[in-house]
């Protein structure tokens, strides 16, 4: 089980663990509402009921149901054997002389269809059967796409949290500068415009506290939007965003490409063009139209039977312009699959290099920077509080500590972002996951 918020950060001093009445409040605000209110539980979500929830209503995916029921009514209409006709003439009446009136007139009632050659109606089907096929690919592919936007954006909130604790920590720093700036003025050993300077840092610091947890509710929105909630019903997410698991060889992940569903939805088109091949070879074959009738002589009061068949000449060399077109399409598809794995080996070498340059980073100033710069800003505070340093020094102290977790904030964003990217590509999570849900896997589709 992974905690709600993850504490980043030790407090510098003491002191720090002091929270007046408006931190206390916009803390409470961070943690909603329902922290204040115990008939209004907390609603954590987790990476797994984001995926799930995106999966079953993304209006995206819906589209895909509705194409498949288009292609199967086509299915349906390809299977059918070619209609037959019915077919009434009537010769010999209302003319001159001898033909004037009725009384010479032939009426013929035929029946006539085509007998299909080569295969076509095999082919028809074999056509759309293949289009639902690639139809299913490209769902897959959508849906990898959706999984990878709700990683980010899910993602995205866990930093946002974070800048929210981190505006609070400034927020903080800010008031406890205050009170040491004022009663360093009541010593008289700091001019007073030292304290109007700390007094709008202060209020910049609540400025900013405001503007992170108004950016945390739109991004709550934005992943709620992915399956259609236009009011989020969860407070926060839960994961943690400084945990980046391992690292695997560049020639591991690349090898896996091949899973991934935009690289075999080459395959299905393939076999799509391949079906389109040979629907356009069946066109060189000759189909056959017969006919059968009654005649019936008005004049003489007598029936006879006719019957006759067509076909048309030279059906092979006139379609031969389109099996040239059909076997080029097909064909064509291999240097697509060609370009695309270029393309995604240039995308994973990326994301690959960038994950690891941001899990340096964010170990770097984890481990070693931030620790660092904490203990800076005790001694420095320390220092002015004797009047050893100047205003400036301390404050430079203190927005140094603050650049370096907000760059620890990023540097852990991005390294997530990263590995998230890795698994749209390879179609697979992490060996040892980064996210909440060590069971989730991005090729559930």
């Amino acid at each position: 089980m992974f905690q709600k918020y993850k504490v980043l950060f030790t407090s510098t001093r003491k002191r720090c663990a002091y929270k007046n009445r408006r931190f206390l409040f916009s803390l409470l605000f961070l943690l909603g509402s329902s922290a204040v209110n115990a008939a209004t539980p907390e609603k954590l979500l987790t990476l797994s009921d984001a995926i799930r929830f995106s999966l079953a209503e993304n209006p995206s995916l819906k589209v895909f149901s509705l194409r498949d029921v288009a292609l199967q009514g086509q299915l349906q209409t390809a299977n059918l054997k070619p209609a037959y006709e019915l077919g009434v003439a009537t010769e010999n009446f209302a003319g001159t002389g001898g033909f004037n009136g009725i009384g010479s007139a032939e009426l013929t009632v035929s029946l006539s269809s085509t007998i299909e050659m080569g295969g076509k109606r095999e082919a028809r089907a074999g056509l759309y059967s293949q289009s639902r096929s690639h139809l299913q690919a490209q769902r897959q592919i959508e849906s990898l796409e959706l999984l990878g936007e709700v990683t980010r954006r899910y993602i995205e909130i866990l930093a946002a949290q974070q800048r929210v604790i981190l505006a609070t920590q400034a927020a903080e720093l800010a008031e406890m500068t205050l009170r040491v700036v004022k009663k360093r003025t009541k010593a008289g050993s700091t001019p007073e415009a030292e304290v109007k300077r700390a007094q709008a840092a202060e209020a910049q610091s609540q400025l900013a506290l405001l503007s992170g947890q108004q950016q945390l509710r739109y991004l709550k929105v934005a992943l709620a939007a992915l399956w259609g909630e236009t009011s989020p019903s969860f407070t926060s997410v839960s994961g943690d965003l400084f945990n980046f698991g391992q690292d695997v060889d560049f020639e591991v992940l690349y090898a896996k490409i091949e899973k991934n569903p935009a690289i075999q939805v080459f395959a299905t088109q393939e076999r799509l063009k391949d079906a389109e091949v040979r629907l356009a070879k069946t066109e060189s074959t000759s189909d056959i139209n017969w006919s059968v009738g009654v005649r019936q002589f008005q004049e003489m009061n007598d029936t006879a039977i006719t019957a006759g068949f067509s076909m048309p000449l030279f059906s092979s060399k006139r379609n031969s312009g389109a099996v040239s077109a059909a076997l080029a399409s097909r064909n064509e598809v291999f240097v697509q699959k060609e370009v695309a794995l270029l393309n995604m080996h240039t995308q994973l070498f990326r994301a690959f290099s960038n994950r690891q340059q941001a899990i340096i980073s964010a170990q770097k100033l984890q481990n070693e920077i931030v620790p660092a710069l904490e203990e800076a800003l005790s001694e420095t505070q320390q220092a002015y509080e004797r009047g050893r340093y100047s205003y400036l020094e301390y404050v430079s102290a203190r927005h140094e500590l603050l650049i370096a977790r907000q760059t620890l904030i990023e540097s852990a964003a991005a390294a997530l972002t990263y590995g998230a990217d890795i698994e749209q590509l390879t179609a697979e999570p992490l060996p040892a996951s980064q996210y909440p849900d060590p069971k989730r896997s991005t090729t559930n589709f």
